[in-house]
C-alpha cells in the first residue's frame, strides 16, 4: 500500500492570538477575511473492507461502520517529510445503550483490531499509505475487547442484547510513538499499560501495573506503580510521547484516578504525568498535572470538573513537554516545564493508604508549570475531539480529530446511520 506523493501547503495568514506567558481569551478566533489552516481529510472506507484487507475474513459485518478512530494519536518521525505520520485508532467502534434500565457498553463489530497506519498528506487529503494491525506473539489480532472480568464494563453487540466474551489480549490503545529502531510504543486505557511492539505491529511486551490480574497471550512485566491500579475506567494512559534523545517515554493518566474512590476523581483536578526509561523498562519519574477548574475553562460544563482530560503529549525538547488539555467542547495546549515539578514517584503519593490522596490534596508539592501555547477553539473549521498533537517540523504543529468511527444511531436495519464527522489533520503554527 506503499506510495510516494508530493505535497505542499502553506500557513500564511494564520493568527493564533496566544503565545508563551499570556492568558487564554475566551471565544477569540480567527478572523473571517483571513484563509482557514491548511487541512486533510481522510475518505470513507468501509470498516470490513479496509480490515479484511490486512486481515482476511476478520469482519463479516461493518454494520455500515467506516474506518475511524485514527486521530487517537499521531507521530511524525524526526527527519521524515513534514506531511508524513503515523497514527493510531482506538479499542474501535463503541458505545452505550440502556437496556432494561442498565447502561451497557457496545461493541458494534467486536471484531475490529486496533490499526497503526501511516498517513501522507496530499492536496487536501488523508491518505492511509501503510496499515500494521496490533496482533499477539502468534500473529493473532489483539481486538479492542476488554480484558479483566469486574475490572472493566461487560462488552455486549451493537444493541446491547447480546454479552460478548471478554479478552485478554485486548487493548484500548490511545497513544503511540515509533522508536528509532522502527519498533512501536503503545499507551492503552485497560491496564493502563504500555505496550512494546515490533516493526511488524506484534506485541513483545505489556508493561502493567503491579498487581494487574490479567493473563493475555504474550509476554507480560507487572513493573508499573501499583497506584495505577486506581485508574478511572476508560480514563486510563491517553497521551504518550517520546524523548528527543530517544531514552525516555512521557505518559499522562487521561483523568484523576479513583483514589482513594470515584468521589475523589469527580472533583479532582490532579492528573499524573509519568517518565518511562526505555533502557531499564521501568518508570523513572512521575509529576502532579493540575487541570485548569472547568468553569472558567468551559462554562457549558461548569460544575463537571471529571469533564476535564489530557489526550496528548508532544515532546518539545530535553525538559518541555506540550499537553492537550481538554472537554469535548473546548481543547487548548498547554506547554509545561517538567524541571519546576516535584518528582512523586516512589513517594507517600503512590501509596494507596496515604490519607488525604494526591487527588484529594496537593499540599506541600509543585505540579508541572503550565503555559499557554495555543488555544485550538479559535481556530476555524477545526473539529472537536483533537487527540492526536505532533510537530511537523520545529515551528509548524499538525493536530487531528477522533471521530468516534462516525458512530451515531443505528437504524431498525441494524446499519450505522453515520453522525458525518470526518477524520481531519490540520496544520498550525507553534507560536515562539
Amino acid at each position: 500500500m506503499d506510495r510516494s506523493f508530493p505535497y505542499k501547503t502553506a500557513l500564511a495568514g494564520l493568527a493564533l492570538a496566544l503565545v508563551p506567558g499570556t492568558a487564554f481569551v475566551p471565544g477569540t478566533a480567527l478572523a473571517a477575511s483571513e484563509p482557514a489552516p491548511a487541512s486533510a481529510t481522510l475518505a470513507r472506507t468501509p470498516l470490513a473492507q479496509f480490515q479484511n484487507a490486512l486481515l482476511p475474513g476478520s469482519v463479516a459485518d461493518d454494520r455500515g461502520i467506516a474506518l475511524g478512530g485514527v486521530g487517537s494519536d499521531l507521530f511524525h518521525e524526526k527527519g521524515a517529510p513534514r506531511d508524513e505520520f503515523w497514527a493510531i485508532t482506538d479499542r474501535g467502534p463503541n458505545g452505550t445503550v440502556t437496556v432494561d434500565g442498565e447502561d451497557r457498553v457496545t461493541f458494534p463489530v467486536p471484531s475490529f483490531d486496533p490499526t497503526i497506519v501511516k498517513l501522507r498528506v496530499r492536496k487536501g487529503e488523508l491518505k492511509v499509505t501503510r496499515a500494521l494491525p496490533i496482533t499477539n506473539a502468534q500473529g493473532r489480532p489483539v481486538t479492542g475487547l476488554p480484558n479483566v472480568e469486574g475490572r472493566e464494563s461487560a462488552p455486549y453487540g451493537f444493541d446491547g442484547r447480546t454479552r460478548l466474551a471478554y479478552n485478554a489480549d485486548g487493548i484500548d490503545s490511545e497513544g503511540l510513538v515509533r522508536t528509532k529502531d522502527g519498533e512501536f510504543w503503545v499507551a492503552e486505557e485497560y491496564g493502563p499499560s504500555l505496550l512494546h511492539l515490533d516493526r511488524r505491529g506484534r506485541v513483545v511486551e505489556r508493561y502493567v501495573p503491579q498487581g494487574w490480574a490479567g493473563r493475555p497471550g504474550y509476554p507480560v512485566k507487572a513493573v508499573l506503580p501499583s497506584i495505577l491500579n486506581k485508574r478511572t475506567e476508560n480514563r486510563g494512559f491517553e497521551g504518550l510521547t517520546v524523548s528527543p534523545d530517544g531514552k525516555s517515554l512521557y505518559v499522562a493518566v487521561q483523568s484523576p484516578l479513583s483514589n482513594p474512590d470515584k468521589g475523589a476523581y469527580k472533583k479532582s483536578r490532579i492528573a499524573r504525568v509519568f517518565r518511562f526509561d526505555l533502557r531499564k523498562g521501568r518508570m523513572a519519574g512521575e509529576y502532579a498535572y493540575r487541570f485548569e477548574d472547568v468553569c472558567s475553562f468551559d462554562p457549558s460544563e461548569c460544575g463537571d470538573q471529571k469533564e476535564m482530560k489530557i489526550s496528548a503529549l508532544t515532546a518539545l525538547n530535553d525538559h518541555e513537554l506540550l499537553v492537550d488539555e481538554r472537554t469535548d467542547n473546548v481543547a487548548r495546549l498547554y506547554r509545561v516545564d517538567l524541571r519546576g515539578a516535584t518528582d512523586l514517584l516512589g513517594t507517600r503519593w503512590d501509596a494507596a493508604a496515604t490519607a488525604p490522596s494526591l487527588e484529594q490534596s496537593d499540599s506541600g508539592l509543585a505540579p508541572l508549570p503550565k503555559t499557554p501555547a495555543v488555544d485550538l477553539g479559535t481556530v476555524a473549521g477545526l473539529p472537536g475531539k483533537i487527540e492526536g498533537v505532533a510537530l511537523a517540523d520545529r515551528r509548524t504543529l499538525a493536530v487531528i480529530n477522533d471521530n468516534d468511527f462516525g458512530l451515531g444511531a443505528f437504524g431498525p436495519d441494524g446499519r450505522l446511520v453515520d453522525s458525518g464527522v470526518p477524520t481531519r489533520l490540520t496544520y498550525l503554527p507553534l507560536p515562539r
